[in-house]
């Protein structure tokens, strides 16, 4: 089972670049419970870079750069699928 709704999804964040941004989402209701990951601009973020951490649906972002702006949409996956939740946007200015 995965549902459509997204218990909560992202909400646009602002910061200041240097700031830490944090992003949450908590994913649909789902048997198995889904594990949460997430795309900016359409492409999977890689929690290989350290100033990453996708921790319980939040993107965490320790120190953001310009680079970090854009679209980001929370993937809820469990073995029935996948959903997108709505977009959400970071601004760094």
């Amino acid at each position: 089972v995965l549902r459509d709704d997204f218990r909560q999804p992202p909400g646009d964040v602002v910061v200041a670049a240097g700031e830490p941004a944090v992003l949450e989402c908590v994913p649909p209701r789902g048997h198995p419970e889904p594990s949460v990951s997430w795309k900016k601009n359409g492409v999977r973020v890689s929690d290989k870079d350290e100033r990453l951490t996708i921790r319980g649906g939040k993107l965490m972002v320790a120190s953001t750069l310009k680079s970090d702006a854009g679209v980001y949409v929370c993937v809820a996956t469990n073995v029935v699928g996948e959903r997108d939740s709505e977009p959400a946007e970071l601004v760094v200015f």
